[in-house]
């Protein structure tokens, strides 16, 4: 159970895109100054990190939550919303800047992946936003492998072994049922792809 909620911390849908910032920094060949990448992750940081955890504490003190895990389905459909607008304002703001274009296709990906997700609360369909978030990694990462001559099948490879993980934990932990573990996996690859689509219309 231990190893599970580690796994569940480690890979939890606030830490995911510095996380996946930080890998394509690593791996690009795209030549970014180090005060960009530096900028760009502090940004990414703050927003996707820290806005979060201030808005649940925000949330828990009026008392519109119960607990910061958002157990309950009506729990998160404020705090998706509010994301869904942070999200979206971070693909806006890096698709501005040519040298980052790409990451854009990150961030408005998992916009719509959030806005599907509390689409499907009202059909009382709890998708975890954890495999969403890793799904978009494996999304976005097929998807960069697919425009470039350079092969990232190495970290195509471990971002689905973290999603097996990711499942693996989230089913143990009793937090979802297979099927939300699936559609959230399902919706993050999906939207990524959706997206790319859109920006190439």
């Amino acid at each position: 159970m231990r190893f599970h909620k580690i796994i569940s911390t480690l890979f939890h849908p606030i830490v995911m895109p510095t996380i996946g910032i930080m890998l394509y920094f690593l791996v690009t060949t795209k030549q970014i100054e180090p005060y960009q990448k530096l900028l760009a992750i502090l940004i990414i940081f703050g927003t996707t990190y820290f806005t979060p955890l201030v808005l649940l504490f925000i949330l828990k003190s009026l008392k519109k939550i119960d607990s910061y895990q958002l157990k309950k389905r009506k729990e998160r459909k404020l705090p998706l919303a509010i994301m869904v607008v942070l999200f979206y304002t971070l693909g806006n703001l890096f698709k501005r800047i040519l040298i980052l274009e790409e990451i854009s296709l990150l961030f408005h990906a998992t916009s719509l992946g959030l806005i599907i997700t509390y689409f499907l609360l009202n059909f009382s369909i709890k998708s975890s936003i954890h495999l969403l978030s890793i799904g978009i990694s494996c999304g976005f990462f097929m998807m960069v492998a697919l425009k470039s001559d350079e092969s990232y099948m190495l970290i195509i490879i471990i971002n689905f072994l973290i999603a097996g993980l990711l499942g693996s934990a989230r089913l143990h932990l009793k937090a979802h049922s297979p099927k939300e573990v699936y559609v959230g996996f399902l919706i993050g690859i999906s939207t990524v792809f959706g997206m790319h689509i859109v920006y190439n219309m």
